[in-house]
């Protein structure tokens, strides 16, 4: 289709100083746990988004010298010459596809506990550092002077790497910001006390930097619109006067806000666009190009932010991973081919737990060069097979699709009438909508495919499947929670859990309803147990969450939403118990032990929801095993199970089984071995 004239807007052209950007779409700085170890994966995967159509590709936080080391997690960096050639492969591959090159120089202050460099943090004040029980020192002038001269070569080594614009990091907490935060800033004599003071280090910063890149590359600043002590508001018009003071001094106007959960929101929490009724004033204010995020995915959201003012630039991390060709696909007018954020955050909890990225919706994300995946390509099979994929969930429908598109001749197999599996169950909790565009992406994409048919309520058996003519199955059947309690707290299940009271998510997310009051037991720590905590005491009934963690859905922090998890619940009324395990019903009752002293106590409990695990829906993958002579004499060649059939996990686990089951299918397994990039000893 060809593109529609009225976001002919998004393809205009943006001077940013001495450089342009070919059109709007920025991938701002973001995250990858990829970091300096990882220099050929973290360049495959910033070119994907070039090719892409973005017309701005960052790196994410690069460290200017061993003093800013935020070992566990992944970081870029700018060190020394090593350094350079590093980074310029991922300049060199961006430039190929005709984007810009951007780059974060950052040194974390308090923040960065340097526990791989062992260089003694460093700050505006001594204060407790992330990741570990230490302290920063205070620093002196010549802290100063040391921390602007080490920002200065790294400019210049940024500017041989290659890259077109360069960014002073004066947000999220880091060296930065906590210079201008005067709660923080508050003996350093001339850069301390007075707005004008605490900007100084600012002035000078990007004076240097500036100095540093010549001409021929753009000066960025990233920083936030609000005031640290009281998020989302400028009460004394500080930043306001931040931005007056540097409007002179940059090329281009990151902005952002000081709670970096808003920034980072999931959908559960926060819709499109969040962040325009605190940004939108910045521009008027620096006559320079403005560039913010919001988790844009509407072409027509993107529209309205530029053509109302509020920015300039697109600025998107997510987004830009679930779809590295979102630009082209506006540009080509392919809007319902876009593969749109979720906001489940699990990109970021790759990162946070320093691995490469992944997601939910692009199952290639963080595989480009070592397994060599693109987003938009499968490799069309040497020859065509016929396929059964029974089951439509999340592994079932990438499966199909990705099978589809390589050219075979696929039967996707599904016993409801709703295709989408456990995504369509789990997408009617409150707040978690959005994860429907995981059944709804890949439902439209296959309908596209005449070599794809679907078969709705047919439920297979084992002889079904021989039937069938198929030469390779996959089995995507699912799982379902348990009801007997078998956890990590519990291995061996709860005998007592096996009551009339006891209801499974499934059932619950399927319209069942206990009686209160109800105790919802979470040993997942994910999103569910809360989620249907939530759900029943909106509806009014009486709810306790009891959790063996020290808090509500543990594993959340990982997906910056743990925090505003809580919150919900206590502010829906929801009694919250952690540090206890359900040990078994009582006729009116649960028993509880504590995690740490086994010490018993009850509490009232007439409809009981364990959150705990699930088991495999694999009877039918077992029944083909059991008789691999009637497979063979069927035709069948291969027989596989995928995703939560295998092993129970996240959507973004399902999705990523399904897909590369799919890829593989029929590859001898030497051509199905990944690359590492690592360090080799030369003899």
């Amino acid at each position: 289709m060809p593109r529609e004239p009225r976001f002919d807007l998004l393809f205009q052209p943006v001077a940013i100083g001495p450089v342009t950007a070919r059109n709007r779409f920025y991938q701002v700085p973001h995250c990858t746990g990829m970091g300096f170890a990882l220099p050929q994966t973290l360049a495959a995967m910033r070119e994907v988004k070039a090719e892409g159509g973005w017309g701005v590709v960052c790196t994410e936080y690069c460290s200017i010298d061993p003093s800013a080391d935020d070992l566990p997690s992944p970081y870029a960096s700018l060190w020394d010459q090593g350094d350079v050639r590093n980074m310029a492969l991922t300049a060199e591959r961006v430039h190929a596809h005709g984007a810009l090159a951007g780059v974060e120089l950052w040194h974390g202050g308090v923040r960065s506990a340097n526990l791989l460099s062992r260089a003694t943090p460093m700050g505006p004040e001594s204060l407790p550092a992330d990741k570990a029980p230490i302290q920063s020192r205070r620093m002196d002038l010549a802290d100063i002077r040391d921390y602007r001269r080490a920002h200065k070569a790294a400019a210049r080594r940024a500017r041989e790497a290659g890259f077109d614009i360069v960014y002073i990091y004066a947000a999220h907490g880091f060296l930065v910001s906590q210079f201008l935060d005067g709660r923080i800033n508050r003996r350093l004599g001339d850069y301390s006390g007075s707005l004008e003071n605490r900007v100084r280090i600012v002035r000078e910063l990007m004076e240097e930097t500036r100095e540093a890149i010549g001409d021929k590359c753009a000066l960025a600043i990233r920083i936030e619109v609000d005031d640290e002590a009281a998020p989302g508001h400028d009460p004394t018009g500080e930043r306001r006067a931040i931005f007056e003071l540097l409007r002179d001094e940059a090329d281009l106007f990151d902005v952002t806000v000081t709670d970096y959960y808003q920034e980072m929101g999931v959908s559960r929490f926060h819709r499109e666009g969040s962040l325009a009724p605190l940004v939108g004033h910045v521009r008027k204010i620096v006559g320079k190009p403005v560039v913010s995020v919001g988790r844009f995915t509407s072409p027509d959201t993107m529209l309205a932010q530029v053509r109302d003012g509020v920015i300039d630039l697109i600025g998107a991390a997510r987004p830009s991973i679930a779809d590295p060709f979102l630009p082209r696909k506006i540009w080509e007018g392919r809007l319902d081919d876009i593969r749109e954020c979720i906001g489940c955050n699990i990109c970021y909890a790759s990162d946070i737990q320093g691995v490469p990225l992944r997601c939910t919706q692009n199952p290639t994300m963080g595989e480009e060069w070592r397994r060599g995946w693109h987003p938009e390509r499968v490799p069309r099979a040497a020859a065509a097979q016929s396929v059964l994929v029974v089951g439509a969930g999340p592994a079932g429908l990438e499966a199909a699709l990705t099978l589809g598109r390589a050219g075979h001749r696929v039967m996707l197999a599904e016993a409801s009438r709703e295709l989408g599996g456990r995504v369509s169950l789990e997408s009617k909790l409150p707040g978690l909508q959005e994860w429907a565009r995981v059944r709804d992406y890949r439902v439209h994409q296959l309908s596209k495919l005449a070599n794809v048919e679907v078969f709705r309520e047919s439920c297979m058996t084992a002889q079904d499947v021989r039937d069938a003519g198929a030469q390779w199955v996959l089995a995507a059947t699912g799982s379902h929670w348990r009801a007997d309690g078998t956890s990590r707290t519990h291995p061996m299940g709860v005998p007592s859990f096996r009551d009339p009271r006891t209801m499974t998510p499934d059932r619950i997310m399927g319209g069942a309803r206990p009686t209160g009051p109800i105790v919802v037991f979470d040993d997942d720590f994910y999103v569910i147990a809360a989620a249907i905590a939530e759900l029943l005491a909106q509806e009014g009934q009486d709810v306790t969450y009891v959790t063996t963690a020290g808090m509500v859905s543990a594993w959340t922090r990982y997906t910056a939403e743990q925090a505003a998890i809580q919150k919900r619940l206590l502010e829906r009324g929801v009694r919250i118990v952690v540090g206890q395990s359900v040990a078994g019903l009582e006729p009116r009752s649960a028993r509880l032990a504590c995690a740490y002293t086994s010490r018993t106590s009850e509490i009232p409990c007439g409809g009981f929801v364990p959150v705990t695990s699930r088991e495999p829906e694999d009877q039918l993958w077992r029944s083909l095993m059991a008789d691999e002579a009637a497979n063979a004499a069927a035709g069948i060649e291969a027989v596989l199970r995928i995703g939560d059939c295998k092993a129970p996990g996240l959507i973004a686990t399902a999705v990523y089984d399904g897909h590369r089951a799919a890829r593989e299918l029929g590859v001898p397994e030497m051509e199905r071995m990944i690359r590492r990039e690592r360090a080799i000893v030369s003899s």
